[in-house]
Parts: C-alpha cells; structure tokens; sequence
C-alpha cells in the first residue's frame, strides 16, 4: 500500500497498515546508517525546514541527519533567532518561508493543535516533531520500531508508561500507536499527572502503583518530568517522585528478565531512573537514538516521495 497523507500530525490520524508500512521503511533505510558513506540520492532537490519553538537536541539534530542522509537540503529554524522574536505570527511566518519552495516543514510548537492549523494553510507537507502536550509521532513510531526490533512484534507485549503522563506528548503517540498495534498499555503516575478519561485514548490500563505496571511488562517506559508544561503544586518535592514513580533495580527486577527500559529523554538522573538502570545492558535508549534517525528518515521519505533507495 502507499502512503495517503500529506502531513504526519498524529498517530491518532494512522492505520495499523500505515504504522507498519512507516516500521518497514524504517527497518529497510536503517541499513544506510551502517554505511561507511551515509547518503543515498532518494530525495535529492528536496528541501527541508525545521522550523524548531522549542529547544531540542535529539529530535532536530535526527530530523536534520535524515534529511542530509536522503540528499535533501536541510535548513534550520529557531523561534530564538528567527522573526518570532520580533512579533511575527506563525502564519506569516509560514506564509514566508512557504514562499521560499519548500517540500517540507519539520516543526516543534509548544501550542498543541499548531501543526494542525499549519497544515491546513500551507501547500508543503507539515510533519509534527512535537505540539504541546498533544502528540509526538516520531518519537511514538521510533518506540513502536524499537520494541519490535526487540521482540520481533508489538501486538500482545505488555508496555508500561511511567510517570508525568498529563504533561507527555510521547505518551499520547506512544498510546495511539501501542494500542493500535495490539500491545497492552498499563500506565502509572502520581494522581496529579494522569488526566481523567486517559482510558478514551486507547485500550489502556491505569494502575495506582507503579509496580503493579512494571510487573512482568515487557518493556518500561519512563518518561520525563515536564516541568516546563506544568505548575509547582503537583509534585510533593523530586524525592517523594523518585520513591514512589522512579525506576531502581529492584522495581525493574518484576518485570520479565529480557524485559527492556526505554526514555525519550533527557533522562533526569536519580529522579525518573537510577543511573544503574540508565546504564544497564536491558536500558535501549541509545538505540531508541539511533532508530530515530531511520524513522524521521521513512517519515520524510513518505511525504515528500523520491526516487528508490540505493
């Protein structure tokens, strides 16, 4: 089958056959990054901007690295150094760069539902690298890409979120996506971060302790504390986080013994994970890295087209 959308707003807008074609071109464009010569000629004339509100390191810096592996011409925006600053609205912001031929806009927006009113006015294809606390579907399809490197399928694994799941855009793609795919979701966070009705966003389970998840789960997901999307009533103090939602060695030891842990990052050390479970031979979160380069490479691939990969 081929690909039917323009943009990628949200794994919510795909279909299990659109999520496993996206998997499988992932998995087949992996291989360029093993080359000793990285570049393939797929989408060579093509230009890409990143057109980045929100400071990022993984999720730019991949983006950019796709790109410039598939021959396109990558160029990068920061809200920072940009007209932003000066008062420019996001639609004449579009409205100019739209001017200039891209193919397509890479954006981050702290604004859920930004990419959404984007896509809507512009002619180039948008694709989400994160809006808010809404959706981030890349990161949700380099989770999904992981897990079934791992484990050869996602459907019937047991994946257990935890902690700031009100805050967490990865959550929400991580649930669409897992849910889609067949996986058991089973989530657990303090009570003032886990929205009320998460159950309408897929077949998922809350759980009142983290244990309760992480027992015999496949693979534990951690996710960052959004400090910077939330007020300072919700949390008692880092500590009382940590004791009750931080993953040790002993709470990771309930899970299966090929059980894997995985964070979008950036890890807050001693606070989500002990750097001993950080660091451990089950943690594959330098491989959710290093798949997220493939990823945003199969995602710009589909939107934009190009000849066959070399």
């Amino acid at each position: 089958m081929g690909f039917r959308h323009k943009d990628i707003i949200a794994l919510k807008d795909l279909t299990k056959e659109e999520i496993t074609l996206l998997l499988d071109t992932a998995d087949s464009l992996s291989e360029i990054n093993q080359r000793d010569i990285k570049k393939v000629p797929t989408l060579r004339g093509k230009t890409v901007i990143n057109l980045f509100y929100e400071a990022s390191t993984r999720t730019r810096t991949s983006f950019e690295i796709a790109a410039k592996r598939l021959s396109a011409d990558a160029v990068n925006i920061t809200a920072s150094t940009s007209s932003v600053v000066k008062g420019e609205t996001l639609s004449d912001t579009a409205n100019n760069l739209l001017a200039m031929k891209p193919d397509i806009i890479v954006m981050r927006h702290a604004v859920s539902g930004a990419h959404e009113y984007l896509a809507k006015r512009v002619s180039c294809s948008v694709i989400n690298a994160g809006d808010g606390a809404h959706e981030h579907p890349s990161q949700g399809l380099l989770d999904m890409l992981t897990m079934r490197q791992k484990f050869g399928k996602l459907d019937g694994l047991k994946v257990a979120i935890i902690g700031d799941i009100t805050h967490s855009r990865v959550a929400r793609s991580d649930i669409y996506g897992l849910t889609t795919m067949g996986s058991q979701v089973f989530l657990a966070g303090p009570p003032t971060m886990m929205p009320v009705g998460i159950e309408r966003l897929g077949n998922v389970t809350v759980c009142k302790d983290m244990r309760e998840a992480v027992d015999k789960a496949d693979v534990v997901m951690m996710l960052r504390i959004q400090l910077e999307r939330q007020g300072k009533t919700l949390l008692p103090s880092m500590r009382e986080y940590s004791r009750y939602f931080g993953l040790n060695p002993e709470v990771l030891g309930l899970a299966k013994k090929n059980a894997i842990v995985m964070h979008p990052g950036p890890i807050n050390r001693g606070v989500e994970l002990a750097s001993s479970v950080a660091d451990c031979d089950q943690s594959a979160i330098l491989t959710q890295v290093e798949n997220g380069v493939a990823v945003r490479m199969a995602m710009l691939y589909h939107v934009c087209g190009g000849e066959p990969v070399e």
